[in-house]
């Protein structure tokens, strides 16, 4: 039994030896793209709450939006530099 959780120690150790920075594991160039995207959408949709709290007049749900927005500003930036790493990834290889 002990020989059992060894290996299953030491599969759970070099799959998170395979991970990237913080444990995620990177996605291919694709997937990355497809993030931008889903998160450009998302962008989309807290502006039209921003627009909709301006009309209102509600300054707590602006505010809401626009830390919102930077939070998927700050997001797609991130995911920008994940793509720049990946293609310098590449020509190192």
């Amino acid at each position: 039994m002990s020989t059992d959780k060894k290996s299953i120690a030491s599969t759970s150790t070099a799959k998170a030896g395979k991970a990237g920075k913080g444990g995620k594991a990177k996605k291919g160039k694709a997937g990355t793209y497809l993030a931008i995207g889903s998160t450009l959408f998302a962008a989309f949709s807290n502006i039209k709450k921003v627009r909709a709290a301006r009309g209102d007049d509600d300054t707590l749900q602006l505010v809401d939006g626009l830390i919102r927005v930077a939070a998927v500003a700050t997001g797609v930036a991130l995911l920008i530099r994940e793509l720049r790493q990946h293609d310098d990834d590449v020509l190192a290889d």
